[in-house]
């Protein structure tokens, strides 16, 4: 029957694609993976990888393998910190995925008062998968996602936090200042200042420019909020953001913000979880204190 430990060795071939590479990472002898791996071989008549040249290749079925392996293996370990920590006398670690960059200052203001209501819980953020934050959640990598693109799956439940305006920014002097809103077509001499994420997944591009087959003069990424805003209060480009991220900035009197399209562009940030019962006792509490933290955030504008 398959075990842990094959799926453990079939995810290490994956990952390192040969025989002493994934024995070594696993702290197990060559033989001693070969034997068991053979054995399940044996046991289901179908073999799991091929040879080519010093590499190993997972056949058809060792790929169905791998598919189990990425998906359990994942539970296991967090079930596994769960406990250790349960034994230590601690509730755990809430790990939150964002897909939303402009919104990581607006998660620091929940942080501060979850870690002092919950004193034995830790919190880790990641900001990038390789994967996506939807499979992170569902393979159990992550317990929240924050994300204002939700992709609905039975198993996953999205609690909508706030609204906001998606503005474009630029400098107080700036010539499109003067207007009402911003066409597509307005863009078209810009440097656009971004964040290093693909286009499609930038509304800009995706909701706006796109949509319309217009673009920009040319496109820039970086990482923070502030630099971004910096450069913009500086003439050096325009860019996307929240209204109220602008409003909350430092360099707010030397911007100038427009909507995008006479309708303006709205979003609305969600806190995905998954659906099952809370067992760490403060998911629920946490997507409390989203909630009421977007209220916060939305009352300067009403």
């Amino acid at each position: 029957m398959i075990d842990r430990q094959h799926l453990r060795i079939v995810h290490a071939i994956h990952q390192h694609g040969t025989m002493t590479q994934a024995a070594k990472s696993l702290y197990l002898t060559q033989s001693a993976l070969s034997h068991a791996m053979k054995k399940l071989e044996h046991e289901f008549n179908v073999p799991l990888w091929q040879k080519e040249g010093r590499r190993l290749l997972l056949t058809q079925a060792g790929e169905s393998l791998l598919g189990l392996a990425q998906r359990i293996l994942p539970q296991f370990e967090h079930t596994e910190a769960q406990l250790r920590r349960f034994a230590e006398g601690k509730q755990g670690t809430l790990r939150i995925g964002m897909e939303c960059y402009p919104c990581f200052e607006w998660l620091l203001k929940i942080v501060a008062p979850f870690l002092k209501r919950f004193p034995d819980v830790d919190v880790d953020v990641r900001r990038a998968f390789s994967f996506g934050g939807l499979q992170a959640l569902h393979g159990y990598d992550i317990d929240v996602l924050i994300t204002p693109d939700p992709l609905y799956l039975d198993a996953i439940t999205y609690t909508p936090v706030f609204s906001y305006e998606q503005v474009l920014v630029m400098h107080s002097t700036h010539d499109l200042a003067t207007k009402a809103f911003i066409a597509p077509r307005d863009l078209a001499q810009e440097t656009l200042i971004s964040y290093p994420v693909e286009t499609s997944r930038l509304d800009i591009f995706s909701q706006f420019l796109t949509p319309a087959n217009a673009s920009v003069k040319s496109h820039k990424t970086i990482e923070t909020t502030e630099i971004i805003l910096q450069m913009v209060a500086a003439g050096r480009g325009v860019t996307a953001l929240p209204k109220w991220l602008v409003d909350e900035s430092q360099e707010s009197e030397l911007l100038c913000c427009r909507p995008l399209g006479k309708e303006g562009l709205t979003k609305t940030l969600f806190v995905g979880h998954r659906k099952r019962t809370d067992t760490l006792g403060f998911i629920d509490s946490f997507v409390e204190m989203a909630m009421a933290q977007g209220l916060k955030t939305n009352s300067p504008q009403q």
